[in-house]
């Protein structure tokens, strides 16, 4: 197959790139190249990359020429980021979704489009989010991509466009942009640095390593059905504050340095998936256990200082942490 991968460049995408390659399919990266998208992340990858915008028709349309399918990645992901401001995800994971849906209509390709548990919002009382499950967005991120997955659906309905989308759980590994918990947390710890842990840490979420979900997505593309949602679960719930004593003692840090800071808004409590129905129709489960994901991603980074260094003392970074956590530690 030739796939376009949108925000190919990325944490996910770029991994899904590679998972494609080394099965033989061509790829083409249609990215932003915001700053989470990292060229070098497609370092050794034979692939073309177009810079453009996803909610861009005419760049959407030069990438997708000749292309079999479109896989999309490219979102605004992080939460904290859409509570300060959240017209970029609008554009992103709004527009950008229908921009993409209309040239794979158009030209009878299929769309997967990746999405998230978070659409599924808080389950502190306990149970599974299912795929027909009702959408309870907390959050403005959330909330962009509870709407770009209710355009997939609407225009299968009404379409019958030959489009799906994917729900995983919280994805970890290399190469991800030091800003969430796993690899914020990581590179401090390896700095020195405090290790700023919202509320009382007990926030619960389900882990997923980065290549278990790209094969999900790859099971997705090749055997899902149009019109359906697809959760790609990891099966493997921990609460933050034990993940952040896991990476104090893997990287040799003193614990002093968790700090616990005040609570972001409408932090849900739990996220978990039902992936029964990607286990029985995809074949799909996760292979990678948590601990050992954990510790290639923990060695990942000890040993790439050289990629998130630059990105660490770059200004848009600092102005970013600071305007994040500076009162935050203060207090």
């Amino acid at each position: 197959m030739r796939v376009l991968v949108t925000g190919g460049a990325g944490f996910i995408g770029s991994h899904f790139v590679k998972r494609l390659l080394a099965q033989g399919d061509e790829a083409v990266v249609l990215d932003k190249l915001t700053y989470a998208g990292n060229p070098a992340n497609l370092e050794g990858a034979e692939v073309e990359l177009v810079v453009g915008d996803v909610a861009d028709a005419d760049a959407v349309a030069r990438a997708a020429r000749g292309c079999d399918a479109i896989v999309n990645f490219a979102a605004e992901t992080h939460v904290d980021r859409s509570i300060l401001t959240s017209r970029d995800l609008v554009d992103t994971n709004i527009v950008g979704v229908q921009v993409l849906l209309e040239w794979a209509r158009d030209a009878e390709r299929r769309l997967v489009h990746v999405s998230t548990d978070e659409v599924y919002g808080d389950l502190e009382a306990g149970g599974f989010s299912r795929e027909t499950d009702p959408l309870r967005p907390s959050n403005p991120y959330s909330a962009a991509k509870a709407g770009g997955d209710l355009q997939v659906l609407a225009y299968g309905r009404t379409y019958d466009a030959d489009a799906l989308v994917t729900r995983a759980s919280n994805t970890y590994g290399p190469n991800q942009y030091p800003e969430k918990i796993l690899p914020l947390f990581i590179t401090n710890a390896l700095d020195g640095e405090p290790l700023p842990l919202y509320g009382d840490g007990r926030q619960v979420r389900d882990w997923l390593f980065a290549e278990d979900h790209c094969a999900g997505v790859d099971a997705a593309l090749r055997a899902g059905r149009a019109g359906e949602v697809y959760n790609l679960g990891g099966g493997d719930e921990r609460e933050n504050r034990d993940v952040t004593r896991m990476i104090v003692e893997a990287t040799g840090a003193d614990p002093s340095l968790i700090k616990h800071v005040a609570d972001r808004s409408g932090h849900d409590r739990r996220y978990a998936l039902d992936s029964s129905k990607a286990r029985d129709e995809l074949g799909w489960a996760p292979a990678v256990p948590f601990a050992e994901g954990f510790s290639r991603t923990v060695e990942w980074y000890r040993a790439n200082r050289d990629w998130w260094e630059p990105i660490k003392r770059s200004g848009g970074y600092r102005a970013y942490y600071e305007s994040q956590y500076a009162e935050r530690l203060k207090a």
